[in-house]
């Protein structure tokens, strides 16, 4: 989408109409919840209604975002303090913001991320027992308190999430990521913490059960994005069920 310039009767240029500003989508959950999948089906299901789709991912989606995602999934690093890994997760996350989610809104593109805020207060703030507070703080401090404007959050069993996750990496990567090695109260308080913001941000986050077919819950979505962004979604229209998926992502 351009910028488009009205032009008077006398044939000089007078406005610059811009773009209506495009929208943030998060996609939130534990790793194996299936994120990356409805990721791909929601895109694919938007750029049929000729909507401009980017999509990116935390830790990374840029050059320095990603060196910091392999500090932070390296295995190697697992002396890393959890206030070292907020930190790291901050840094990826502003740069992100600044360099791929602003630019694409002011050009009227809608933004699919994987993962945002919610996971570093879920991972960090829950998994690492930092705080929401810290989490929330830095949010205001560092992004302006820039928030999705919906989140789609999946819920999942635990272990068959946890079992996923780590499959993928060893068939991918060779090896498990440094949260993959984590152990179940881990992952128990990261789910907890998920649902706590569910609960909390009912106006943004939209919580949906992750353990039922893939078409189901895309429907689900659909309807649900369709609902939210009705002037921008305007008429019927009931998704799409795309092959193609996104590469492995935390």
């Amino acid at each position: 989408m351009t910028r488009q310039k009205l032009v008077s009767i006398s044939g000089s240029s007078s406005v610059v109409r811009r773009p209506a500003r495009g929208k943030f989508i998060s996609f939130e959950g534990m790793d194996g919840s299936g994120k990356s999948t409805q990721i791909s089906h929601l895109a694919s299901a938007l750029r049929r209604r000729g909507i401009e789709v980017v999509l990116t991912r935390e830790p990374g989606g840029t050059p320095l975002g990603e060196t910091i995602r392999a500090l932070l999934l390296d295995v190697n690093n697992r002396g890393m303090h959890p206030t070292t890994e907020l930190s790291l997760m901050f840094a990826s996350r502003a740069q992100l913001v600044a360099m791929v989610i602003e630019p694409a809104l002011e050009r009227g593109e809608w933004v699919l991320c994987d993962r945002f805020v919610d996971s570093s207060e879920a991972y960090q703030g829950g998994g690492r027992k930092l705080g929401s507070g810290i989490v929330l703080a830095m949010q205001r401090a560092l992004l302006g308190g820039r928030t999705p404007d919906l989140t789609i959050m999946l819920d999942h069993d635990i272990a068959e999430s946890v079992s996923r996750a780590r499959a993928r990496s060893l068939e991918t990567e060779g090896k498990e990521s440094r949260f993959e090695n984590e152990g179940h109260y881990f992952f128990q308080r990261v789910q907890e913490t998920f649902r706590k913001i569910a609960a909390r941000d009912k106006q943004r986050v939209f919580l949906t059960d992750a353990r039922r077919p893939i078409q189901v819950i895309h429907e689900e979505i659909v309807a649900e994005v369709s609902r939210r962004f009705s002037d921008a979604c305007d008429g019927e229209w009931t998704g799409d069920n795309p092959t193609a998926k996104m590469h492995p992502r935390r």
